[in-house]
C-alpha cells in the first residue's frame, strides 16, 4: 500500500473549470443546491450532478438532504484552506494596475474564507491585532493570543473561555490569496468575525462571499483597531 497522498486525484477534481468554479462558489461555507451550482458553472443541471458526484466521491464535498432536495457543502475548512491557498499560485503579472470590476472590489476588500473573514480587510485587521500586541505569531503558522488580546476579545463578544482549539491551536495563519499575506482563521478567527457581525459591525452580502462593512462597523473598526475602512476600500479598486 503506498503511503504518498493522492494529490493527483484531488488536483485532477479542483483542474475542471466547471468543477473549481463551484469550489469556489462555496467557500464561504454555505451548502448549495445542485441547480446553483450548475448555473454558477454555467453548465446543465445533469453535467453538474456529474461533476458534483466526483467532488463527493473525491473527498472534496459532502452531500446533505433536505426533503427531496440536495445540497452541497465543502467537506471542511482543510478543503477550503486549500483552494484558497492554490488560488495564490499563478504566473508573475506585470507591475501596473487596473481597476477591477464592482464584484471583484467586494470580494478583494472583504470576503468570507469559509467562515472567517478575509480579504484586505482580513489582513488590515491581523495587522492591528499584532501591532497592537493582542496576537503573536507563533510556530507552526499559528497565532498565539496574549493576556491584553484575550480581554480584547472577549470586551468585542468572543467567548474565548468556551474556544476550543483544534490540534493547529486557536488561531491559524491563513494564507490569503488576494493579499499573499496572512489573515486569522481557526475558532478565534470564526469567533471574531461572528462577533463583529453580531455587533453590528459587518454584514455578508446576500448570495455572494463579499463582507461588508456598515457605517457603525467602520467606526467601531478606527476606535478599536485605528483600521481605515474608506482608505482599505478605495485601495481594493485596483490589483495589487
Amino acid at each position: 500500500m503506498s503511503l504518498h497522498p493522492n494529490i493527483a486525484l484531488a488536483a485532477s477534481l479542483i483542474a475542471d473549470p466547471a468543477r473549481a468554479v463551484m469550489l469556489y462558489a462555496l467557500l464561504d461555507g454555505r451548502a448549495l443546491p445542485a441547480g446553483e451550482l450548475a448555473y454558477a458553472a454555467s453548465v446543465t443541471a445533469q453535467t453538474a450532478s456529474s461533476h458534483l458526484a466526483k467532488l463527493c466521491d473525491g473527498g472534496l464535498l459532502v452531500r446533505e438532504s433536505e426533503g427531496r432536495h440536495r445540497y452541497y457543502r465543502l467537506a471542511g475548512p482543510h478543503v477550503a484552506q486549500a483552494i484558497e491557498q492554490l488560488a495564490t499560485i499563478h504566473p508573475a503579472v506585470p507591475a501596473r494596475r487596473k481597476p477591477l470590476t464592482r464584484q471583484a472590489r467586494a470580494i478583494c476588500f472583504a470576503r468570507c474564507c469559509y467562515d472567517h473573514l478575509a480579504g484586505r480587510l482580513g489582513v488590515a485587521v491581523t495587522d492591528a491585532l499584532e501591532g497592537r500586541g493582542f496576537i503573536t505569531g507563533a510556530e507552526g503558522k499559528r497565532f498565539d493570543v496574549t493576556p491584553d488580546g484575550s480581554a480584547w476579545f472577549e470586551r468585542t463578544g468572543v467567548d474565548m473561555a468556551n474556544l476550543s482549539p483544534t490540534r493547529r491551536g486557536l488561531a491559524r495563519q491563513c494564507l490569503d490569496w488576494t493579499e499573499r499575506r496572512h489573515h486569522v482563521a481557526g475558532p478565534l478567527g470564526v469567533a471574531l468575525f461572528a462577533a463583529m457581525s453580531r455587533s453590528g459591525w459587518m454584514r455578508r452580502v446576500q448570495g455572494e462571499r463579499a463582507v461588508e462593512v456598515v457605517p457603525p462597523g467602520a467606526i467601531a473598526l478606527r476606535r478599536e483597531l485605528g483600521i481605515d475602512v474608506a482608505a482599505i476600500r478605495a485601495d481594493a479598486k485596483y490589483q495589487a
